[in-house]
């Protein structure tokens, strides 16, 4: 399969109300809570496009690129996938899905790539959720592009939870089996991040 098929897009966009600052500007060890993220991803793709409504104080590369909402409000992660799609359509490069994951939780395991590559081939679905356990972690996707106008219609209907639209769609859900709980902690509160930290230090 081409690697241009699929698009990596690092969703950064909220506002942080809970951990009280921008959180992607946290740091957890030696790097930011999206440079951990951005440094996983990497690992299985070319191109990285960051949607974020704040400066995040990365330099944008050949590899990464940074745009905003392209509606303004930070009106939730749904905006910021629609955004993503309408940046991969104008692309030269020949995207037909986009990979969503959230610039809070460290800790995942990036080879869940390899299961959304096989959900491509088996073309069961549009809409792909990861779930661990008994939960589904909502921002881990995989989105086909023959979504966006749909999508965009939706949107302008006042539809704003990911979990809300995806139930009217249709999806599959991608089951990984994890052996840590904490590998989809994702980071809301400074308790959060302590948790991180401590766990962070367990992997050195």
């Amino acid at each position: 399969m081409n690697d241009n098929n699929i698009l990596a897009v690092i969703l950064a966009g909220g506002k942080s109300k809970r951990f009280g600052e921008d959180k992607n500007l946290a740091k957890l060890g030696s790097k930011s809570l999206i440079e951990h993220v951005i440094d996983k991803v990497r690992e299985k793709f070319k191109k990285i496009l960051i949607i974020a409504n704040k400066d995040i104080k990365i330099k944008q590369s050949e590899d990464v690129v940074i745009i905003p909402d392209h509606i303004e409000g930070n009106l939730g992660p749904l905006v910021g996938v629609l955004t993503a799609m309408k940046w991969a359509k104008i692309t030269k490069e020949n995207y037909k899905w986009i990979a969503t994951f959230p610039s809070d939780t460290p800790f995942f395991d990036i080879s869940i790539v390899e299961q959304y590559k096989k959900k491509i081939i088996s073309n069961n679905s549009s809409l792909y959720f990861v779930r661990s356990g008994e939960k589904r972690h909502n921002i881990f996707g995989l989105w086909s592009l023959e979504l966006i106008n749909i999508l965009e219609e939706d949107i302008k209907k006042n539809f704003r939870k990911v979990e809300t639209w995806a139930n009217k769609i249709g999806l599959e859900l991608i089951e990984i089996d994890i052996k840590q709980d904490d590998a989809f902690l994702n980071i809301n509160t400074k308790d959060d991040l302590e948790k991180a930290e401590n766990k962070l230090k367990l992997i050195k």
